[in-house]
């Protein structure tokens, strides 16, 4: 409950900086402009994505990746955002899924969830809606959506076998999950790790890779694939670092490339063709 009401905290305040026309960046410097200058939330949407959907929602992204440029949405397929935030993976899917579709946002911050609406509005797009609830406990249906997409959010979760659980219940039979998210390569030193984390996403608790695909295949899932799309230097953090009292010079050999953003694909198993008298009810 600590985390989770730390994670609020910090992604409300974040909103609220965006609503005053100021940067969502919580770990890193930003320019005069408001503009994210840190290399894990810069540059993750080209202008024909950023041209879409209000500036609000670009600065209010806290992500790590881009997974509406890498996970398959079609027309008229439902998606779940978990973590939406200020709706701009939301309000992107929207567009992929068309008028048939419908994208949905799910976040706990109600700042946050006030500045996705609004980017609704000013984006004039329909097919969305933005709910209130926590990504351990998805207020839907069981086998409700064909895509759960996440932005490095899952991460940020004190019980993420339970947010796989989770996932994993409301896709339908041959649903897809599609998020961006921090991952771990590797040993590092613990208290290393904790300001890594610190740096990469406000405050998080990334898993290792190995650890990923183990508890995504508990929960169900197969088809389990990572991808690594940025892997963080010790030079990135340098600055992070030295203002937490650590030696970057001297731990640079237990920290270089050990913290990335991956784009982890998976799959809900397609339901089973009924083969007669034996298998059907």
């Amino acid at each position: 409950m600590e985390i989770k009401e730390i994670v609020k905290e910090k992604y409300g305040q974040a909103a609220l900086r965006v609503a005053t026309s100021g940067s969502s960046c919580c770990g890193a410097s930003a320019n005069l402009d408001g503009s994210s200058v840190d290399p894990i939330t810069a540059n993750l949407y080209d202008a024909a994505q950023s041209g879409q959907i209000p500036e609000e929602a670009v600065r209010a992204s806290l992500g790590c990746g881009n997974p509406t440029a890498l996970a398959q949405l079609n027309p008229g397929e439902t998606v779940l955002d978990l973590g939406s935030g200020g709706g701009i993976d939301v309000l992107l899917s929207a567009s992929r899924v068309g008028p048939t579709g419908k994208a949905y946002g799910l976040d706990m911050t109600d700042e946050m969830l006030d500045l996705a609406r609004q980017n609704q509005r000013k984006a004039g797009i329909e097919n969305v809606e933005f709910l209130k609830g926590e990504i351990e406990n998805i207020p839907f249906p069981d086998a409700f959506v064909d895509v759960v997409i996440s932005n490095c959010v899952i991460n940020l979760s004190a019980d993420k076998d339970k947010v796989f659980r989770e996932a994993f219940r409301v896709l339908k039979p041959g649903g897809r999950l599609a998020v961006s998210d921090v991952v771990v390569c590797g040993e590092v030193p613990e208290q290393v790790r904790r300001s890594m984390e610190m740096w990469i996403g406000c405050i998080a608790g990334a898993l290792k890779d190995s650890q990923y695909v183990s508890k995504l295949a508990k929960a169900g899932f197969d088809s389990i694939d990572i991808e690594p799309t940025r892997v963080y230097s010790i030079d990135d953090s340098r600055q992070f670092l030295t203002g937490e009292g650590i030696d970057a010079d001297a731990l640079a050999p237990q920290v270089e490339n050990k913290f990335m953003s991956a784009f982890i694909r998976a799959a809900k198993p397609a339901a089973k063709e009924c083969c007669g008298p034996s298998c059907c009810p």
